[in-house]
């Protein structure tokens, strides 16, 4: 899918059964500086912590869903799922051209994202890198991706 200049653009960004409240705070404090429209969890919930120092979830809208059909279920219409895993099907971030409305999905550092959730995402991305990151270092990497190719087009 073309950026299409990035109008009428909008994503958000969420973690799938995240591991520790501290990297959720870390991402959600990137999301509202690169310009995410909402954050989300799905599975464990969202519980306030040092690492939110900017209140990110009081600044945006914030869902929680229950599990990976839930999430699915209440996307918004045209809204593209975006993987973010360590997957031989996957797309590099550094040639992906990241769609004008879509979701990045990540999970958690121990398990990364669920079956289902790698089967349902429309794409899949992830960037060269030796060894697996810190959940909210990859979520901040491809925001910023998105936000250098906005800046491209």
């Amino acid at each position: 899918m073309q950026p299409d200049n990035f109008k009428n653009e909008f994503f958000g960004i969420g973690i799938q059964n995240g591991k520790t409240p501290e990297n959720l705070g870390v991402l959600w404090r990137s999301a509202q500086n690169l310009g995410a429209s909402f954050i989300f969890t799905i599975g464990k919930r969202y519980a306030k912590q040092a690492s939110d120092t900017h209140n990110a979830v009081h600044s945006m809208p914030y869902y929680h869903y229950d599990n990976f059909q839930d999430f699915k279920t209440h996307l918004p219409k045209g809204v593209r799922i975006v993987g973010v895993e360590l997957d031989e099907n996957a797309a590099s971030l550094e040639t992906f051209e990241h769609p004008r409305r879509c979701v990045y999905l990540l999970g958690a550092e121990d398990h990364g994202l669920s079956k289902d959730a790698i089967k349902e995402s429309h794409f899949l991305v992830q960037f060269s890198s030796t060894f697996s990151l810190n959940v909210a270092v990859a979520g901040s990497i491809v925001m910023y991706d998105r936000t250098r190719q906005k800046s491209r087009s």
